[in-house]
């Protein structure tokens, strides 16, 4: 079950692990006591667009894509049935921040693919990028999760 809500882990990592359930497609069940819930646990166990994730018609896992040991980060993706990929760049450093680049060759497309790609947890759509998209600068144990849509192939 989900650990979101119960004490021991920061905000980032219930961030981290409710994008993992989501993207392994795991079943959402509630671990708190929702007598007591806050309204950041909340928030985080109620987000649509990672709810979405989890709950996509295709149902197909995502899996690791891409680990970089020496920087202590990982890259996971999985289809989604509109076409689109959910992607999550995952620091798994204890105390150090880390920027992650995630190739567009390692979810299946070209490197001339131009994707847009859309932030989960804000909410925010963060443009179009060709051959690659860098996360934001992520703290220890944080997450980017994402929407990638592949708009074209450029030759």
């Amino acid at each position: 079950m989900l650990e979101v809500g119960n004490t021991g882990m920061t905000l980032n990592e219930y961030l981290s692990h409710m994008s993992h359930w989501a993207i392994s497609k795991a079943s959402l069940i509630i671990g708190c006591d929702v007598r007591t819930i806050t309204n950041e646990t909340l928030e985080i166990l109620t987000n649509p667009e990672i709810i979405a994730v989890n709950q996509d018609e295709l149902g197909i896992q995502g899996r690791k894509v891409h680990i970089d040991n020496d920087l202590n980060t990982e890259v996971w993706a999985g289809p989604l049935a509109d076409g689109s990929k959910a992607v999550l760049g995952l620091n798994r450093d204890n105390n150090l921040s880390r920027t992650i680049r995630i190739s567009f060759t390692d979810l299946g497309w070209l490197d001339t693919s131009r994707v847009r790609v859309r932030d989960l947890w804000s909410h925010q759509d963060l443009g179009e990028f060709q051959g690659n998209f860098t996360t934001i600068n992520l703290e220890s144990h944080s997450i980017q999760m994402l929407k990638m849509t592949l708009i074209s192939l450029v030759e």
